[in-house]
């Protein structure tokens, strides 16, 4: 792409991707787990942005910049953009993404996957390449399992290893708040803690939740079969829950993904409230809030 030709610089929101439900439900022979989740996209994520440039390249910046500390061309960004070219049959964008990391990284929020997919959706619109609906899931699976899931930054169900994906029901406008100790708790370590992999299924999602209190509910009824394993490794997530579940703010709270990030709905008006008293509280742990969706 010629620079000088080149469209302006482009930013979006690459949203955390939270587990609202997390119920393991088989095991492949390969080794890969099944599971029904609810995933939600609240308003609060990295900043990825895109811009011409002389060649491919990655700036990370932002809080959580350190915590990418291996080496550049291994960030998902990066190896979204190198994929993207071979999927589309162009040559290797020169571009710079800017990528301000605000997300806790390896903290079951979903922040590298989702930043890979918003690199994908701003790789389309500067290129002005489009790729099929079909072909763009199968390239975003072949970057991560999450990927999929982030492409289209809305209230889904995924199933299968977390491919199988289909629109999820309307949420209420409500606030979350998003805590983690700033303690780094390993995947494959939960996982291997998991002593039952063949758990019942989700019940029955309705189309719509029309407030807090019916999602709080419904919510009650499943679980997330990796809260407690992983608690079993890091007892500090126990206190997260309990730190969230003592504001009588917060209608409900649970682990997200295999942690350690855990998370409370409350009322929109009170979502900042709640955030403060956090710090307050809490002035170690990164502590985020926003709308649900």
């Amino acid at each position: 792409m010629d620079v000088s030709s080149a469209p302006s610089a482009r930013a979006e929101l690459a949203r955390a991707k939270v587990n609202l439900t997390l119920h393991i439900t088989g095991q492949r022979p390969d080794g890969y787990h099944l599971l029904e989740s609810l995933a939600a996209f609240p308003q609060i994520g990295d900043r990825l942005a895109v811009a011409a440039a002389e060649k491919l390249e990655l700036v990370v910046e932002g809080p959580f910049a350190r915590g990418l500390d291996g080496p550049p061309d291994g960030n998902l960004v990066l190896k979204a953009a190198t994929a993207f070219s071979n999927a589309a049959g162009i040559p290797v964008p020169k571009v710079r993404f800017t990528l301000t990391k605000r997300l806790p990284v390896a903290s079951g929020i979903g922040g590298g996957s989702s930043d890979a997919a918003t690199a994908l959706r701003l790789l389309e619109d500067f290129t002005g390449t489009y790729l099929a609906e079909k072909d763009l899931h199968e390239l975003a699976l072949s970057i991560g399992a999450d990927v999929p899931v982030c492409l289209f930054p809305e209230p889904q169900l995924m199933r299968g290893v977390g491919e199988d994906l289909e629109p999820g029901p309307i949420l209420p406008k409500c606030g979350i708040v998003l805590v983690n100790p700033k303690t780094g708790v390993s995947t494959p370590d939960v996982f291997r803690a998991l002593e039952v992999r063949d758990n019942p299924p989700m019940p029955a999602l309705p189309e719509k939740f029309d407030d807090l209190p019916r999602l709080a509910s419904f919510l009650s009824e499943c679980r997330n079969d990796l809260q407690e394993p992983a608690i079993g490794l890091c007892g500090t997530i126990d206190d997260v829950l309990s730190a969230l579940k003592e504001d009588t703010r917060i209608a409900f709270a649970r682990m997200s993904g295999s942690g350690a990030t855990c998370f409370g709905l409350c009322e929109m008006k009170d979502a900042l409230d709640v955030e403060r008293s956090l710090r307050t509280a809490h002035p170690d742990w990164w502590i985020a809030s926003g709308p649900l969706t």
